[in-house]
């Protein structure tokens, strides 16, 4: 236990002098909010990974699909680093950084504004984020409590309040180059994490051979008299991975906190670094933690499904020694953290920058402006904190959700506007509006008459917005001088 609670007060103590020391990058708006455009290849591709990956992934999805896809639940991770982090660099990473720097937009919403002539369409994006952020940023602290308590068998509320705390002192201190730094820390520890824990637990099964032997051996009548489908290449269900894998790949494109790393890379050479990097790191975040949860069915004799799904992976790490038991609890703090920093600095700019200066306030000063986005970073993590406690106390279920319906709401709103924003000049106001209405419709009229899972409603409403955009738009055939200036960029 001893060993336990100085890993983590080592942690702590780093994370906070990070905060501290660089408070001088976030003096303004552009540092505050990105880290003036500086920030280095490595250091972005860690962010974005990090951003990526939290304890949601780690704790919740990867038991869940690994359960139910059994070990083809890999292919999760494999789509995650080629489409969700490859392609997402390849195709958006050059282009917004270079837009976004000629458009002087520090904001997805702003993007919205200035490449498409729009305050309305500023307001609207805005709102969008700040509904269906929340609940995402509140869902992050249940997989870090699921595994506190299995380590230290502490409150949920003490678990909550650590990474509120934590998280707020070094965002309001640094903002995001803050962020940036420790994601980098808090990346490393991941890799290294991930790689000891899933060598761990298959080495407690006998190692990977017989562990493959047992699971092909496992048979679920619900789904198949046979044996071996959690071992096959596709596993029980290859429509439903498939959803799987365009969600959780797919979806980041259009998540504001996710392209905002490509605002802040510190040039658009440094793209091709930030790509490899941020593959690799994908590779073995997703792919291990993944890989990990396709054995959790050789655990069944002591998972407690009645506690949910989210039960599955700390019961298959309550048998590892000490230190890997501490590793685990800063693997998971650290997804938590570096996630939750990345979209409360998304929520509070947008709402500061977006709505207040945009829309209320035109004429309030760049101080003021720090001022306000260092007081909604404390809000957004307070209201966070305070919906999972309520949630937890409760058994309300709303903010699990509203978890699948954050994914595909934001990115069923955003993924055609943006990325055919970026390379479609006949990309046009009506394309974007209609986008926003059937992302959020479509997902909350799913929600209200559950027609299909969260998961498959949430991939069709992105695949609906990458085709509805262009489709619209060339339709409306006119490029207007929004479109003209935002390509100049681009001679």
């Amino acid at each position: 236990m001893f060993l336990r609670i100085l890993m983590i007060a080592i942690f702590a103590v780093v994370t906070v002098v990070i905060g501290i020391l660089c408070r001088r990058k976030a003096d303004g708006v552009d540092g505050f909010v990105l880290g003036g455009r500086s920030v280095g290849p490595w250091m972005s591709a860690f962010a974005f990974g990090t951003s990526y990956f939290s304890a949601v992934i780690f704790v919740g999805y990867a038991g869940q699909f690994g359960w139910r896809f059994g070990i083809a639940s890999t292919w999760i991770g494999i789509g995650n680093a080629v489409l969700g982090s490859l392609l997402a660099w390849m195709v958006l990473g050059r282009r917004t950084r270079v837009m976004t720097q000629h458009l002087g937009s520090s904001t997805m919403p702003d993007f919205f504004e200035k490449r498409f002539g729009s305050s309305a369409l500023k307001i609207a994006a805005s709102g969008i984020i700040f509904v269906f952020l929340i609940p995402y940023t509140a869902s992050l602290y249940n997989g870090l409590s699921r595994i506190f308590g299995m380590a230290f068998d502490v409150d949920y509320s003490v678990c909550v309040a650590a990474i509120a705390v934590l998280t707020g002192i070094y965002v309001v201190c640094g903002g995001y180059f803050a962020a940036a730094v420790n994601d980098f820390v808090q990346g490393i520890v991941m890799l290294f994490g991930i790689v000891a824990v899933v060598l761990a637990v298959i080495r407690g099964e006998g190692g990977f051979s017989a562990a493959f032997s047992d699971l092909s051996q496992v048979v679920d009548p619900a789904i198949s008299s046979e044996n071996g489908m959690f071992t096959a290449l596709f596993g029980p269900d290859p429509a439903g991975l498939l959803s799987v894998v365009l969600l959780t790949s797919l979806g980041t494109w259009g998540l504001p906190q996710m392209v905002h790393k490509f605002y802040a890379i510190k040039s658009e050479k440094m793209i091709k670094t930030g790509t490899v990097v941020s593959t690799l790191f994908a590779v073995v975040v997703a792919g291990g933690c993944y890989f990990l949860g396709g054995f959790g069915r050789l655990f069944s004799d002591r998972v407690d499904l009645a506690n949910g799904f989210d039960s599955i992976i700390p019961t298959m790490l309550e048998g590892l020694p000490d230190i890997l038991i501490g590793i685990v609890v800063v693997l998971v703090l650290s997804a938590s953290m570096s996630t939750l920093s990345s979209l409360v600095i998304t929520s509070s700019s947008t709402l500061t920058l977006d709505f207040l200066k945009g829309g209320v306030c035109p004429k309030m000063s760049e101080k003021k402006q720090l001022g306000v986005m260092r007081a909604m970073t404390v809000f957004f993590i307070a209201v966070s904190a305070a919906l999972a406690l309520y949630q937890y106390n409760s058994g309300a279920a709303f903010i699990a959700q509203l978890m699948g319906l954050s994914w595909g709401a934001l990115a069923g709103s955003f993924l055609g506007p943006f990325l055919w924003g970026l390379y479609l000049k006949k990309t046009c106001k009506a394309a974007v509006w209609v986008s926003f209405a059937t992302g959020v419709g479509f997902m909350i009229g799913n929600m209200l008459f559950s027609v299909v899972s969260p998961i498959v409603a949430g991939a069709f409403a992105m695949l609906l917005s990458l085709v509805e955009v262009p489709l619209i738009s060339l339709a409306c055939g006119k490029i207007n001088d929004y479109s003209q200036n935002a390509f100049k960029c681009f001679k």
